[in-house]
């Protein structure tokens, strides 16, 4: 038995933030049905993140609601409003990812939803909160990256702001969201009363600069500088950061320069001390970078990693998904409509009682479940 095994969850949402939550909560058993506008569809099904669909959906859509139930309804009319209450009120946990505003005019907001349902946990996801001069500002992921400082920090001094190569705000915040819902679900248990829980994209991925942020905040506001060579901690000295070799990439973490020019054999290294490594941080790091490009990775990796320094081989998908280490995570899976509908995707990366939690159920095609789901609710 799967932990969420007999919930019940009804999810609004659309594109990745919401659904993402969802999902998790799909993968650990519960039971989600994914409420879309008829004809269309939860927008994320024609969200192309590359040229590959699959059974008319994107490979994006197919990923993030695997092993969920499709029920189209307008939630504009007074029928399928009506449906999605009725399913409402046998729901153990409701989502959305609106504008605020936007649920209110549908009338499915918490208040109305917790009048019906006092047991029902409501997870909502905003963009910047429900209220504050940004709170009709579009939730986008980039835009959230923009605006929280996030961007900034990555990226050499002298390069532009540089965002993340994928959309970790959407996919902080709906782990937040999991686990928020989580937590209710178990004070439920315990008082029997729900709840609700709200996060915001912002609110997220200031969360995942809090160790960053917490030392702004108390370092009498002086603003982390990038450095101008290989960076990749604003906060952290040489040699931390990432270096080209003559064959590929290393990269090195914290640890004390002087072992370091012992095991790279590099006298160059052994002038500097350990306050050295953030005062002289660019100086250290563009000479480690050039002496770092006279051998290969291997030929650096032969000689730190047996004496204990933190370090690695920078990969790319196919090097990695090659290595023995990748197989042993077992970490993809085939989810698929049918015999013929199918694509590989990852797992989910929670063990529960040394089990991995697999599924071979795809995502829905739009309203596949409608007429279904009617006839076993008894819907109007």
């Amino acid at each position: 038995m799967r932990p969420l095994e007999g919930l019940l969850v009804i999810d609004l949402s659309q594109f990745l933030s919401g659904p993402s939550a969802s999902l998790r909560m799909a993968d650990m058993g519960a039971r989600v049905i994914k409420i879309e506008k008829p004809e269309t569809g939860d927008l994320c099904r024609d969200l192309y993140i590359s040229n590959l669909e699959l059974d008319g959906d994107s490979t994006l859509f197919h990923s993030i609601n695997r092993n969920k139930e499709s029920f189209a309804a307008d939630l504009k009319d007074d029928a399928g409003r009506a449906a999605v209450l009725a399913l409402i009120d046998r729901a153990d946990v409701v989502l959305h990812n609106f504008r605020p505003g936007v649920i209110e005019k549908l009338g499915l907001d918490y208040e109305t939803v917790s009048a019906r349902r006092p047991r029902v946990v409501y997870g909502e996801i905003s963009g910047y909160g429900r209220s504050g001069p940004w709170a009709k500002k579009p939730g986008q992921d980039l835009l959230v990256q923009s605006l929280s400082g996030l961007a900034w920090l990555n990226g050499d001094a002298e390069q532009p702001p540089v965002p993340f190569g994928l959309a970790v705000a959407d996919l902080y915040a709906g782990a937040h969201l999991c686990q928020g819902v989580l937590a209710c679900l178990v004070r439920r248990g315990i008082t029997g009363r729900g709840g609700r829980v709200e996060v915001s994209l912002l609110e997220s991925v200031l969360d995942l600069q809090f160790e960053v942020l917490t030392t702004y905040l108390n370092d009498g506001g002086k603003v982390p500088q990038r450095s101008r060579h290989n960076n990749a901690h604003a906060y952290l000295g040489a040699p931390y950061g990432i270096y080209a070799t003559q064959d590929g990439y290393l990269a090195l973490a914290m640890g004390s320069l002087l072992q370091l020019a012992a095991i790279l054999d590099c006298p160059a290294l052994k002038l500097y001390s350990a306050p050295d490594a953030f005062d002289q941080r660019d100086e250290i790091k563009a000479m480690l970078a050039e002496h770092l490009r006279r051998q290969t990775t291997a030929y650096w990796l032969e000689r730190l990693e047996p004496a204990g320094y933190w370090c690695a081989d920078v990969f790319t998908w196919p090097r990695l998904m090659e290595h023995a280490a990748f197989d042993a995570l077992d970490m993809l899976q085939t989810v698929g409509r049918d015999e013929r509908v199918k694509m590989t995707t990852t797992r989910c990366p929670i063990r529960i009682d040394e089990e991995l939690l697999k599924s071979e159920r795809g995502a829905p095609r739009l309203g596949e479940d409608t007429e279904a789901l009617r006839r076993e609710f008894g819907l109007p």
